[in-house]
């Protein structure tokens, strides 16, 4: 019988039960290899025994108390470590319940950025088709996810998209990776300058693109021209690492590996680890500077956002990623991902692509290797993929719409730092078991 919880799907699912590392098992002691930590979330597995000391000690001192009125011990420490090891210029931290809060909060401290340096007229937000930056109206609207945005255009406010740096399906022939990667940043040029520089606030962009395409990575030396784009016309720069960020491909940063510095920086997901809803926007100093000399506050602010608990657990989360040296961990484990995965799929015949960065991957599947052509999504290929993953015991992410909203399937993979090979063994033996079944379903 079901009961009263409004899921996200029409069926019913199994009950999470408990947490053993990089394992869930279920209310029946099914036990489910979590190959995508979730949605890239639990970056150190379901049981670390640091993080939940950490919060059982800040209960135990006080769980919440209203930012309008106090901060915390927990608040500063979270916001001085993120700080300490943050892109060059950033150094202020506003902590959120999310990524979807810290997309919305960094797309309004844009806009009372440029109200409080007498540039009232800047107003136009530029972002990339297939990217996502939460599912809040304004995040959902920045956003270039077509099935996502869809139900909900009428209520989105304008933004303008331009195209992914996606070198897989959009390098023309002949043409090399970095002229590729110079030919569609110079599309934000052209944007900005359609609609007047003056009337630009800020580009939004993933530095890996996550849910939307699974794991693509710019080419090298697109984000440099961005940025040298955006500061040519007075642009902010938001980089949106909810996703990529927090180590997840191997530097805390993910854009410490395009060598550039955002304005702005929203992260979240493995932050928090899983053990606490909490994301952050990270902003320069400069930004925060104008507003502390104008009005002399940001205009924003939520019930929950700088929860003493939330924080509690964030800095618990970033001592373990920064103090057990798990980004170079992350970048070997990757390595071995990246073997295992070609190992398995390199000549598969339906698999079109694997890409990513660190513990970071995506497979893209295609019915023609030599044409790139994608599966009928009438087939749902992606839906079965998950469907079998699950009966193998294995948690992934797999995903449509991956080339243009409608066509394309791949699976994203992002499994906690602390995977062993044995279990990247297990995961790519699972995974390979679940896309063929799902192939001759």
């Amino acid at each position: 019988m079901p009961g009263h919880v409004f899921g996200r799907g029409a069926g019913p699912l199994p009950v999470a039960a408990r947490g053993d590392g990089c394992t869930i098992i279920d209310a029946d002691g099914k036990r489910y290899l979590d190959g995508s930590g979730g949605a890239a979330v639990s970056c150190l597995g379901h049981s670390d025994p640091d993080v939940r000391a950490a919060i059982h000690a800040q209960l135990d001192r006080i769980a919440f108390a209203h930012t309008g009125f106090f901060s915390s011990e927990a608040a500063e420490g979270l916001a001085d470590r993120l700080a300490a090891n943050a892109p060059e210029g950033i150094g202020k931290v506003y902590l959120l319940s999310g990524g979807s809060e810290a997309v919305e909060a960094a797309i309004k401290l844009a806009r009372q950025y440029f109200l409080e340096i007498g540039q009232p007229e800047r107003r136009h937000r530029i972002a990339r088709r297939q990217s996502y930056h939460g599912n809040t109206l304004g995040a959902l609207a920045a956003g270039g996810n077509a099935w996502r945005r869809e139900k909900y255009q009428p209520l989105l406010v304008e933004t303008h998209h331009i195209a992914p740096c996606f070198e897989y399906h959009f390098c023309d022939a002949g043409e090399s990776a970095v002229d590729y990667g110079q030919r569609v940043a110079d599309e934000l040029e052209k944007e900005i300058e359609r609609l007047g520089p003056e009337t630009v606030m800020a580009f939004i962009a993933e530095p890996v693109v996550g849910a939307t395409a699974g794991a693509v990575p710019a080419v090298e030396g697109y984000f440099k021209h961005i940025r040298e784009i955006c500061d040519r016309h007075g642009v902010l720069l938001i980089l949106d690492e909810v996703m990529c960020g927090m180590g997840r491909t191997g530097t805390l940063f993910a854009c410490e590996q395009d060598g550039i510095a955002p304005d702005i920086v929203t992260i979240a997901k493995g932050l928090g680890a899983g053990y606490a809803p909490i994301g952050a926007m990270l902003c320069s100093d400069a930004i925060y500077d104008a507003i502390a000399g104008g009005s002399g506050s940001f205009q924003h602010g939520h019930t929950y956002h700088g929860h003493p608990l939330a924080a509690a657990a964030g800095k618990a989360v970033l001592d373990a990623i920064l103090d057990r040296d798990l980004l170079p961990q992350v970048r070997a484990r990757g390595d071995t991902l990246e073997a295992a995965l070609n190992g398995i799929f390199g000549q598969h015949p339906h698999v079109g692509d694997i890409r990513g960065r660190g513990l970071f991957r995506g497979i893209e599947l295609v019915e023609d290797r030599a044409t790139k052509t994608s599966f009928d999504p009438a087939r749902k290929l992606h839906a079965k993929i998950k469907a079998a993953a699950m009966a193998e015991g294995l948690i992934c992410y797999p995903a449509g719409g991956t080339v243009d909203g409608r066509l394309g399937d791949h699976v994203l993979l992002a499994p906690p730092f602390i995977i062993t090979d044995a279990q990247i063994d297990e995961l790519v033996g699972k995974l390979g078991r679940a896309i063929d079944a799902a192939l001759a379903a």
